[in-house]
């Protein structure tokens, strides 16, 4: 039986065009919608008896924004099979524990509270960064996310490690009935560098199109009727993928996750797509 996929809703604009996305991504799945709501209705208690805060009107509140998340998405798919939750934690603790039981965790790009200067919300970033499965951070151009564009786009890392991400990535050309451009960066010492003593731009060249072979072999051959185009390119992967988004429905990643102070952080390349991308965001943990 396939998880459910599951979309953050808290009623703000961004929110509801996520929806909006994870119910169609839904039914190219034929899974269920899971509607999360997540309210820190305890927060406000400290604050009930000086400023009259009702909790029970909170939680009121929280029910119909969930209530009318799952109306939306009945309009759109009648047919869905549609849940919805409202929980009392803050949105991206509630996320990151709910991805253990999603197939696909869809967020927007930007909700209630957050200023208008970001390029991504407060939730995108934590959820991406410790969800148990796939992450689609809803943002871009209406062109691309309307699928409007016919192209998937999946950026080649490590070709050892890229299994998931690029199994995703195939599936979801596969389910939208669109090509897949397969991307993978290089860059050249020789031409960054001022008086380096050899231009070995070739062996990049030659080393980038073999680490795409190996990494789209195995997909390739399970979607057959996937067309693919696998393009090696000079320059920082992060500007390649994000040029490669304003042409896409959406851009596929691995996750590469590091340790820091303040617990696991996105590698550059997916903290830059992440709010830079022309185009909705996939982001896949390695297995």
């Amino acid at each position: 039986m396939e998880r459910p996929l599951i979309i953050g809703v808290d009623g703000s604009q961004p929110s509801l065009r996520a929806l909006d996305w994870a119910v169609d991504e839904a039914v190219r799945r034929d899974d269920t919608l899971r509607v999360l709501h997540a309210s820190r209705w305890d927060r406000y208690e400290v604050r009930q008896a000086s400023f009259g805060t009702d909790r029970d009107a909170l939680q009121r509140y929280a029910e119909r924004v969930a209530a009318q998340a799952v109306a939306r998405a009945h309009e759109r798919a009648p047919g869905l099979k549609v849940a919805a939750e409202v929980v009392p934690h803050d949105p991206a603790t509630a996320l990151i524990e709910a991805s253990h039981d999603a197939g696909v965790l869809v967020v927007g790009s930007r909700g209630h509270g957050t200023f208008t200067g970001l390029l991504l919300g407060g939730v995108g970033l934590p959820v991406a960064a410790h969800a148990q499965c796939p992450v689609v951070v809803v943002r871009g151009e209406d062109e691309n996310v309307r699928g409007d564009r016919g192209q998937v786009a999946l950026g080649i890392g490590d070709p050892e490690r890229a299994a998931a991400a690029t199994g995703f990535a195939f599936r979801a050309a596969e389910l939208r009935g669109a090509r897949l451009l397969a991307l993978r960066a290089w860059r050249c010492p020789a031409h960054e560098l001022p008086d380096y003593p050899t231009d070995d731009s070739g062996a990049h060249v030659v080393h980038a199109e073999n680490e795409l072979a190996a990494a789209l072999h195995d997909p390739a051959e399970r979607y057959p009727s996937v067309p693919v185009r696998a393009v090696q390119e000079e320059g920082r992967a992060r500007d390649v993928l994000v040029s490669a988004s304003a042409r896409s429905d959406l851009l596929v990643v691995g996750a590469r996750r590091r340790r820091s102070g303040v617990g696991l952080q996105l590698g550059p390349v997916g903290h830059a797509v992440l709010h830079h991308s022309a185009c909705p965001v996939a982001v896949v943990p390695h297995d």
